[in-house]
């Protein structure tokens, strides 16, 4: 659905973003526990836009939106997969098996080929787009995490707080980024993806998505989706069950995330809750 601003609307914004600020306090002390500080970052909430049915069973790894179809990577050995998915009915148009001795990570798009990684085998795959004929293999020191590309590098986590910045072509290492947040590192950085200009990443076990610039490393602000999801529907409250994926819409600015396990997706309008 469209948003309109009216009374109506307003006033159910200003309510979510009120629940939202509650939740957010506990995500706060949570994050400064663990070293996350970020008060004088903006924090973001979301409007829901629209939900649409998702695999209760998918993994969920690594997650693009490309020609009006989801593109999905899944987790654990003997059940990864790389999926072509109808956005509205959530229904598998299209899938490839990993080999049964790896554990599918996260994605991304390059011209007319996919590129995923596996989490400890130091081995990535090349899909090719269309067919998911498996073109070639990679390898990488580590463990791989999450992918994204901006058209000219592609950007890899490996659950630590850096982001390493590849050369498509070759996936050779260009650099290494360190995401801080106010001077703090950031580690579990998991799934990734580009939102005009800036590096968007999910923060394992956490329902927080952190907002990067990937020039600097520095985290420009966060996005809190506390609620979005109740435990309970989380894949029989699962604690594997966790927020993750993110994909963008570039031509229609529509933003979709999801998690691991979880039976929806959501797209999601952000509206901001706390400035500097």
């Amino acid at each position: 659905m469209n948003i309109n601003v009216n009374a109506k609307v307003t006033a159910k914004i200003k309510r979510t973003a009120g629940s939202l600020l509650l939740g957010l306090l506990c995500t706060v002390g949570l994050m400064s526990e663990m070293g996350y500080a970020q008060a004088a970052l903006p924090v973001y909430g979301y409007f829901v836009k629209n939900t649409y049915p998702h695999d209760p069973q998918a993994f969920t790894q690594g997650l693009l939106f490309k020609d009006g179809h989801l593109y999905e990577s899944t987790g654990q050995n003997g059940q990864s997969s790389l999926r072509k998915v109808e956005l509205t009915t959530g229904k598998v148009l299209q899938k490839s098996m990993l080999d049964k001795n790896v554990f599918g990570e996260g994605i991304t798009d390059v011209g007319d080929e996919i590129l995923g990684l596996t989490w400890i085998s130091q081995t990535g795959y090349v899909f090719d787009l269309k067919t998911f004929k498996l073109k070639r293999k990679f390898s990488y020191q580590g463990e791989g995490w999450g992918l994204a590309s901006d058209g000219h590098f592609v950007y890899m986590s490996d659950g630590t707080s850096a982001i390493r910045v590849l050369n498509p072509k070759t996936m050779a290492e260009v650099r290494r980024i360190e995401v801080k947040a106010e001077g703090r590192p950031i580690d579990r950085l998991n799934e990734l993806e580009m939102v005009d200009g800036e590096l968007f990443a999910n923060v394992w076990g956490a329902d927080v998505i952190a907002r990067i610039d990937p020039a600097s490393g520095k985290v420009v602000g966060w996005i809190d989706l506390t609620g979005l999801l109740p435990p309970e529907q989380r894949g029989t409250a699962n604690p594997d069950a966790v927020l993750n994926g993110i994909a963008w819409d570039a031509r229609g600015k529509r933003l979709f995330v999801t998690g691991k396990l979880w039976p929806k997706l959501f797209e999601i309008e952000l509206i901001e809750i706390q400035r500097r």
